[in-house]
């Protein structure tokens, strides 16, 4: 009784141990086949789905920082290169012009006229990659819009002569020098 049904037909004769072997790796075969196919097909085609879904959503994120990466670089540049057409020259400029850059004094040498224009508002103080340029004030306005921490120094032009000034008839000499 501890014989197979195989290895009784082979001794009555009915089969020979040719058919046994192949009988015996075609079940190996479809075992193989079969074995790797234990999830329903249904689950399987829910699970591929899930991971494509899954894939690009992950993909169109990473395309989003891209564009968006890219945009903000664009930005950068066009504002480097409007400062860069735009700026005025310092020249052999002689007088240290001191002005605030967040909590830190910075100094850039200025011309006499340049300084006035900067006291007037009629130049501003931008900064640019490591140093400060001086540009004028409807370019700071612009660069102001893109990007607010690029202006230092925008002096509004104006009268300074206004009626609820207390020192208006005080003279401010033309030689002050701070």
């Amino acid at each position: 009784m501890g014989n197979s049904l195989q290895d009784q037909l082979l001794k009555a004769g009915l089969v020979d141990a040719q058919q046994t072997k192949q009988v015996r790796a075609s079940k190996r075969k479809h075992n193989k086949q079969v074995g790797g196919k234990r999830q329903s097909d249904a689950e399987g085609r829910r699970r591929a789905q899930q991971a494509a879904a899954e894939k690009a959503q992950r993909d169109s994120e990473l395309n989003r920082q891209h564009r968006e990466e890219a945009r903000r670089k664009a930005e950068v540049n066009e504002l480097r290169q409007l400062i860069h057409a735009h700026r005025i020259p310092r020249g052999d400029g002689d007088i240290a012009y001191s002005f605030l850059d967040g909590s830190s004094i910075k100094r850039i040498y200025v011309t006499a006229e340049q300084q006035r224009k900067l006291a007037q508002g009629n130049l501003a103080i931008v900064r640019q990659d490591t140093g400060f340029e001086l540009v004028l004030p409807e370019i700071a306005e612009r660069i102001l819009a893109r990007d607010k921490c690029l202006v230092v120094l925008l002096n509004k032009s104006g009268d300074n002569d206004s009626e609820d000034d207390d020192y208006a008839d005080h003279k401010i000499p033309d030689d002050l020098m701070w």
